[in-house]
This record gives structure tokens, C-alpha cells and sequence, in this order.
């Protein structure tokens, strides 16, 4: 509740280990799945289809009446102007046809292809946030973003680029070859010829040119990772006069990125001047084939007009086809990338609801036992090898231990991040395996080390962004941790905008209100992992007095370093590879003269240190 991040690193987690890459069958099951948000889109889709084709018939039907006038007005020389003024009408209606329906076309694709991937997008992040911590052990957060955004906003090019292409220039190849054919079927022919040609150029140029767009998207995420690296290590890189160094290494990073950009650009540009020059190829054949037989009265001037024209714009529908296969290649990466995300299923489920045990927070008593549980991240090296514990209603327990210890991660399975692998972990008798997880995380509340606080004002930050939480609750809750003073000391009070991770607040500030959410909710288990570890004396004595505050009435589980938060619980238990190796009140464990002995007796000496 008061921290919405997790690390299983201090407990010996996993490490971050890319996932399996899927097979290539996996392809075509992305793209199917990602096709699969289209549907609701049909019409719209069927629309925009019509729309091109009454578009492009417009565009391709005005070279045809141009030839009609040569060949049946100016060729006989008719001084009719009626039918040229008709023939003109019929011209304008022709064109603003065209850009009626093209207009229309392009709108409703932009309609549909947004909606598409705004759903893609809410679905992704809604997935993503129901997904288990054994989920963001594998996955990069960068990642994870890169999916979020720059994935999404590929596949919004596809919707809106690729199809666009397909459906546009697909059909305006198809209707140029048509009229050609209508209008003279042997030089048809000799355009048709030309296809194989430009099919082996685009075949020869679709891999090299394959290469040198996925080298500078390569580069390109080089870059931007070294310099997202940089910035949040700019304080490391000026305290070490380390800005030449960084400045010649991000040099040599955009060298990279501009050389293999450059090289994707020429390659562009040759391939389509190729087009270009094959283009003007046929124009010349057609010319001369044309012309001859227009010189030889078999082939009118008007028909030999229309032609030229049509066999000009034959190349641009094949040439921009061609250009989107860079896009169609992304998007099949991007689908792929996505389709692995949505297609993975959450290892940590809800109860089926004939089976679910649901719990009022207001009747849990708080009695947590772990039943001769194990677990581990990895099924072959467990880290809590066996653990058989059980904490009374309203106890206040320390745990402590080395990191490694296992610390984290019982507490990691008291919150369900993660299920054990045997035993139970009960609330109150009842497995919360059984308990709904939104019941489960309102009954047991947990502040970490790093308090994770939202881009926002400090009311929404306390409530969390509920607006069934009033502004007086909130307020009593910060009155009552503490931290009413120092909000009432900011600009704006609770209405002061925090930034990114409350970065305008120090550690404790966000800790006082990380405690002040915890009061809002009012959970009857209450967890705090390390949660004073970076503050100083001052600002410990603050935290620790909100402790004792929320912790009244409620079962309190305290993970600590420093031994001082622990002194005063009502009981302590020491961990070691995993175990509890010992437990009891500070004086009992002190008598024992054991690990927690030795544990102490560090901590002093590194206090006497600093």
C-alpha cells in the first residue's frame, strides 16, 4: 500500500535474466493477436476500402477523358465547345471527388487505427500492473516502458501507414492495369513485362536495406541508453570530472548512430532512384512502341496520351509498397514484443470466487502464522529453506539479520508477491491464498526504504488518488504521524505538486507521509522493511515516534539494520541463510550471548565509526 515497488535483490532474488525467446511460429500468433483488436473496426475498415476506390477511380478516370477529347473532339477537328465545357464539368466533379474520399479515407483510418492502439496501449498497461514480482524479476523496466511507447506507437504507424499503403496503392497497381488493358491490351503486355524486373530490384534491395534500418534503430537505442544512463549518474560524473570522458564516449555513440543513419538513407535513396530510372525505362519503351504505332494510324494519340500517364504513376504505388517494409518489419517486432507480454499469465491468481474467503478489515485480528513453509525464486536453491513461525494479534516483532538473510522475502510472501512453494502462510486461520489479493493488500500495509511517491500534489499522494478519501481524513492522518507541520511549512500546503519520486522532499518528509498513507487506509498488519535505513538521527527520532503511533492496536512486523528500531519490539527474531536462528526480547537475546549478540556489537562499532 504505502510502497508500490518491490526488490527481491536484497533477499538473494533473482537476477535480471532476459526471457526465452519464442519460436517462429510465434509470429503469425502476434500478428493474429494484435489483428484481433481490428474487429470492432470492420465497417470503419470496409469504409475506408470504398473510399479508395472511389478516390483513386476518380484520380485514374481523368487521363482517360483527356484522352477522349484528343481522339474524339481535337483529333477531328470539332469546334463543338459544348462538349468540351462538359467534358471539363465532368473533369472538376472528377477531382473533387478525389479529394473528398481521400480526405474521408485518411480520417476514418487515423479513427480507427488511434482507437486501436489506445486499447493496445490501456490493455498492456492494465495487464502489466496485474502481473506477478516474479514478472519484473525477468523484464527490464526499461524495457518495459520501451513497450508501453515506442512498441505501441509502431504499431499505431501499421494502422495508420502500412495499411494505408496496402489498401491504397494495392489497389491503385491493380486499377492502372485494368484501364491500361481497357485502353490497349498489347502494350498492356509490354508494361507487365517490366514487373519481374522490379520484382528482383526490390527483392535485391529489401535485405540490404533491412540491414541498414535495423543497424541505425540498433545504434539509435545505444544512444539513447547511454545517455539516459548519464543523466541519472550526473552527479557521480561531476563529482569525478568525469564530463571530457562521457563527452567523447557519447561522441563516439552519435558518430555511430550518424554513420549508420546515413548509410540507411543513401540506401533509400538508391533504391529509389532505381525505381526512378526504371520508371523513366518503361516511359521511353512505352513512348517509342506507342508512337510508332500512333505514327502508323493503329493506336490513337489520345489512347497514347492516357498511357503515358498511367505508366508514370505505375512505379509509385510499387515504390511506397515497397518503402513500408522497413515499418511492416518493426511492427512485427513491436506485435511479437507485446503479444509475449499480454500471452503471459500472472503466476500469483485471485481464488475462484466459490472458493474465496474474503475478510472485513475491521474484524481481522491479525494473527499471522507461516506454516513449515519453502521458497525459493529458483525451485532448485530455496532461500527460506523451512520456517515454522507464528505472531500473535497485535504483536510487535523485529527481524533482523545480514542481507541475504531471507528478510525481504518473508515479508514478500506475507504480501503474496510471491506463493510458497510448500506450507501455508495464514491471517487468522484462513490460507490468503484464499483471501481476494485487493482484500488481502488493504489488510496488510507495507513501507519500504524507498517510500514511492506519484508525480502529483501531496493530498492525492496520501489518499492515493481516491476521492473517496476526504481532505479532513487526510489531514487527520498527517496530524497524527506528524507530518502536519512540515506540509503546512511548503507553498501550497497539500496542494504542493510533488515531482518525479517526491524528489523535492527529503527522505524523511517521504517517509512521514508514506506513514500518513498507511493511517488513510488503516490495514491491520503493519509491515516496515528497513523503513528508517536512510535517515539520520534527527529524522529517525520523527519516524520512529509516527511508528509507534500507526503501529498501536496493529500486528507490526519491523525489518532493520539498525538494531536500535528493534530494541523496544515485544519480540525479535534473528535470521540466517533463510532460518530463524534465534528469537526473543532484546535482553534475552543479549543473555544468550549468540548471533544477535554479534550482531550488535557490529552495529556499535560501526556507529563508534561514523
Amino acid at each position: 500500500m504505502s510502497s508500490l515497488t518491490h526488490s527481491s535483490a536484497s533477499a538473494g532474488g533473482p537476477k535480471n535474466t532476459p526471457p526465452a525467446q519464442p519460436g517462429e511460429g510465434s509470429k503469425l500468433n502476434a500478428f493474429r493477436s494484435i489483428l484481433t483488436y481490428a474487429r470492432p473496426h470492420r465497417l470503419t475498415f470496409l469504409g475506408i476500402f470504398f473510399c479508395a476506390l472511389l478516390a483513386i477511380s476518380a484520380d485514374l478516370l481523368q487521363p482517360y477523358l483527356v484522352s477522349i477529347v484528343i481522339d474524339k473532339h481535337l483529333a477531328v477537328g470539332s469546334k463543338d465547345m459544348s462538349f468540351l465545357v462538359q467534358i471539363g464539368i465532368i473533369y472538376s466533379v472528377l477531382a473533387i471527388v478525389s479529394f473528398a474520399f481521400t480526405y474521408l479515407q485518411n480520417n476514418l483510418l487515423q479513427f480507427a487505427g488511434q482507437h486501436i492502439v489506445a486499447r493496445i496501449r490501456k490493455d498492456l498497461f492494465g495487464h502489466i500492473s496485474k502481473l506477478s514480482m516474479s514478472f519484473f524479476d525477468r523484464f527490464h523496466i526499461g524495457s518495459l516502458v520501451t513497450n508501453v511507447s515506442s512498441d505501441t506507437e509502431t504499431i499505431s504507424q501499421f494502422f495508420t501507414q502500412v495499411l494505408l499503403s496496402l489498401i491504397r496503392d494495392g489497389m491503385m497497381l491493380i486499377l492502372i492495369l485494368f484501364f491500361m488493358f481497357q485502353l490497349d491490351p498489347m502494350l498492356a503486355w509490354y508494361a507487365v513485362l517490366i514487373l519481374p524486373v522490379v520484382a528482383v530490384v526490390a527483392i535485391t534491395f529489401r535485405t540490404y536495406l533491412r540491414k541498414t534500418y535495423q543497424e541505425a534503430r540498433s545504434r539509435l537505442s545505444r544512444l539513447i541508453a547511454f545517455t539516459a544512463e548519464n543523466l541519472s549518474g550526473m552527479f557521480l560524473i561531476q563529482a569525478f570530472h568525469q564530463e571530457k570522458e562521457q563527452e567523447r564516449r557519447f561522441a563516439e555513440q552519435n558518430e555511430n548512430y550518424f554513420t549508420a543513419n546515413v548509410r540507411q538513407i543513401r540506401s533509400n535513396v538508391i533504391f529509389n532512384r532505381t525505381f526512378d530510372i526504371l520508371g523513366n525505362l518503361a516511359l521511353v519503351l512505352i513512348v517509342w512502341l506507342g508512337g510508332r504505332a500512333a505514327l502508323n494510324m493503329e493506336l490513337q494519340v489520345g489512347v497514347l496520351y492516357a498511357f503515358i500517364s498511367y505508366i508514370r504513376q505505375f512505379f509509385q504505388p510499387i515504390n511506397q509498397i515497397t518503402s513500408q517494409w522497413n515499418t511492416f518489419q518493426s511492427t512485427t517486432v513491436s506485435m511479437e514484443r507485446l503479444w509475449r507480454i499480454l500471452n503471459t499469465q500472472p503466476e500469483v491468481k485471485d481464488p475462484d470466487p466459490d472458493q474465496a474467503k474474503p475478510l472485513k478489515t475491521e474484524e481481522v485480528q491479525g494473527r499471522i502464522d507461516f506454516e513449515n513453509i519453502t521458497f525459493g525464486y529458483d525451485p532448485s536453491r530455496p532461500v527460506i529453506p523451512h520456517m515454522d513461525l507464528h505472531i500473535r494479534p497485535g504483536e510487535m516483532v523485529g527481524i533482523v539479520g545480514t542481507t541475504g538473510a531471507g528478510k525481504s522475502t518473508m515479508i514478500a510472501l506475507l504480501n503474496r508477491f510471491y506463493d510458497v512453494s510448500k506450507g501455508k502462510v495464514l491471517i487468522d486461520g484462513i490460507d490468503i491464498r484464499e483471501i481476494p489479493q485487493e482484500q488481502l493488500h488493504r489488510i496488510v500495509g507495507l513501507i519500504q526504504q524507498e517510500p514511492f511517491l506519484f508525480s502529483g500534489s501531496i493530498i492525492d499522494n496520501v489518499r492515493l488518488f481516491r476521492e473517496d478519501v476526504s481532505r479532513e481524513q487526510v489531514m487527520e492522518a498527517c496530524r497524527f504521524v506528524g507530518a502536519h507541520p512540515m506540509i503546512e511549512r511548503l507553498s501550497d500546503g497539500y496542494d504542493t505538486k510533488l515531482s518525479e519520486r517526491g524528489s523535492g522532499l527529503s527522505a524523511g518528509e517521504r517517509q512521514l507521509i508514506s506513514f500518513a498513507r498507511i493511517m488513510v487506509f488503516q490495514p491491520r498488519i503493519l509491515i516496515l522493511d528497513e523503513a528508517t535505513a536512510n535517515l539520520d538521527s534527527h529524522t529517525e527520532q520523527l519516524v520512529q515516534e509516527a511508528l509507534q503511533s500507526v503501529s498501536r492496536g496493529r500486528t507490526t512486523l519491523v525489518i532493520a539494520h539498525r538494531l536500535s528500531t528493534v530494541m523496544h519490539a515485544d519480540r525479535i527474531l534473528v535470521m540466517k541463510d533463510g532460518e530463524i536462528v534465534e528469537e526473543g526480547s532484546h535482553h534475552q537475546l543479549m543473555a544468550v550471548g549468540g548471533y544477535y549478540q554479534e550482531l550488535y556489537h557490529h552495529a556499535l562499532q560501526a556507529g563508534a565509526k561514523e
